[in-house]
């Protein structure tokens, strides 16, 4: 038994996981141009996280009142908690970036965001597949997802090497070093769900 369409908990892990596709858009997409631009950015990001949250408790909830569910409860459990520390990442990230009045993201910094952006929207095409029962056809997205966090391991090494060779400034690589970091962790997120997808895949499929 998996997702009957417009089930409760298909809709609301939709929810979750269009929620985390429009923040990493939102993350991506917005243009700093002074330091007045980070506050505007940094709360935005929070209310996608904060979003984030209440759809999590609302899954919690139906867990808890629930006779039967589609899918295993700690599965469905898992998923959204692994999707919401993507969007908790993301929302770190850029109080990062407002905490240390960074407006110019470096080509570094592009290359997480577009790997990032892009798992978003596999986690999304993803989720949508399993609320219409097709399992077997999720795995393609799980894999891409995977590929996007093994180039970011190979971006956060070149960037690593790149920021010690050139950068003179201590405190300026201690903060740049952290939000490399912080965006590699983000791309672990992603992966994190790649395996939770691939869990459920195989347990139902």
């Amino acid at each position: 038994m998996v997702f009957k369409k417009k089930d409760k908990f298909a809709i609301l892990l939709s929810s979750i996981s269009s929620n985390v596709k429009e923040g990493a858009h939102y993350f991506a997409d917005y243009k700093l141009k002074n330091v007045s631009d980070l506050k505007i950015f940094s709360e935005t990001m929070k209310e996608y996280e904060t979003k984030g949250d209440t759809f999590v408790h609302e899954v919690i909830k139906e867990l808890n009142n629930a006779f039967i569910t589609p899918i295993e409860r700690e599965d469905i459990l898992h998923l959204a908690m692994s999707m919401d520390d993507v969007l908790d990442g993301i929302e770190h990230c850029a109080a990062l970036f407002e905490m240390y009045s960074i407006t110019q993201a470096d080509d570094y910094m592009l290359k997480f965001v577009d790997a990032i952006r892009s798992c978003s929207l596999e986690i999304e095409k993803a989720v949508e597949l399993l609320s219409t029962k097709k399992l077997l056809d999720i795995r393609e997205h799980a894999i891409k997802i995977k590929d996007y966090e093994s180039k970011c391991d190979g971006v956060l090494r070149q960037s690593i090497k790149h920021l010690f060779s050139v950068e003179k400034d201590p405190i300026r690589i201690i903060q740049y070093k952290e939000i490399y970091e912080n965006l590699e962790d983000i791309a672990d997120s992603c992966q994190n769900v790649a395996n939770t997808l691939e869990t459920i895949i195989m347990k139902n499929a």
